[in-house]
C-alpha cells in the first residue's frame, strides 16, 4: 500500500468508505516471537479509538500475571473513571494452566476451552465488543478441542463491525484462508536458543 493506497480496487460494488470500515479478521502465527505483542499493539490502537476491547487468553496460567494484562486493566480503569479510550475486559478462557504445569485431564482442558469459545461466539452474536483478541487460540484448534470449521463459520457470519485478532503457532489453513490479514513471525534467532531464560519486561 504505497502512500496508504491499495494496490488494487476490487469490483465488489462497495464504496471506499464501506471497505475502510469492514470488520477485520487477523491471524498472527509462525515460530517467531512477537505474535501476541503485535496483537496487543493493535488492541492499544483500538483502545485509543474508543473501541470496546475484550481479551481472551487460552494457554496462559491464571496465576501468570503478564505485563499486558496489568496495562490494559489500568486502561480499563482510566476509561471507567475518566471516559478516555474504550472499555476493557480480560478473561482467562481455560482451566488455568500453562505449558509447564497442566492440572487436570486433557478432557477437562478440552471442555474448558470449548466453553470459552462458546462464550466468545455468544458475544460475537450479540455484538458485545468492538475488538476481540483471542490470544494463543490456535492451540486448542490444533489439538481438536474446538472445531476449526465451526470457528471459521462463526467468524465469517459475525454481525456488525467486530474486529478479531487470533494469535498462536500453527494456525490451521482454513483459518488462514478466512482471514483478511495474516502475519507469519519467522524466528531468525532467539536468546532461549542459547539457554537464556525469559525476562520480565521482555517475555511477560
Amino acid at each position: 500500500m504505497p502512500q496508504g493506497r491499495p494496490m488494487s480496487v476490487p469490483r465488489d460494488g462497495r464504496t471506499t468508505r464501506a471497505r475502510r470500515h469492514a470488520p477485520l479478521l487477523a491471524v498472527h502465527t509462525g515460530t517467531g516471537k512477537g505474535k501476541s505483542t503485535a496483537a496487543f499493539g493493535m488492541a492499544l490502537r483500538a483502545w485509543t479509538a474508543g473501541m470496546d476491547i475484550a481479551v481472551f487468553q487460552f494457554v496462559k496460567s491464571a496465576k501468570w500475571k503478564v505485563g499486558e494484562e496489568a496495562a490494559f486493566r489500568e486502561l480499563g480503569r482510566v476509561h471507567d473513571e475518566r471516559g478516555v479510550g474504550g472499555s476493557v475486559e480480560w478473561h482467562k478462557m481455560g482451566a488455568g494452566w500453562s505449558w509447564a504445569r497442566k492440572q487436570g485431564s486433557a478432557d477437562d482442558h478440552a471442555a474448558a476451552a470449548a466453553a470459552g469459545w462458546s462464550e466468545i461466539a455468544r458475544r460475537l452474536a450479540a455484538q458485545r465488543h468492538d475488538f476481540y483478541l483471542l490470544d494463543e487460540f490456535t492451540y486448542p484448534l490444533q489439538w481438536g478441542w474446538i472445531d476449526v470449521q465451526e470457528v471459521v463459520d462463526t467468524l465469517a457470519a459475525r454481525p456488525g463491525v467486530q474486529h478479531v485478532v487470533i494469535t498462536g503457532r500453527g494456525a490451521p489453513q482454513p483459518l488462514l484462508d478466512a482471514a483478511d490479514l495474516v502475519t507469519e513471525m519467522a524466528k531468525v534467532k532467539h536468546p532461549m536458543d542459547t539457554g537464556r531464560k525469559g525476562q520480565r519486561g521482555i517475555e511477560w
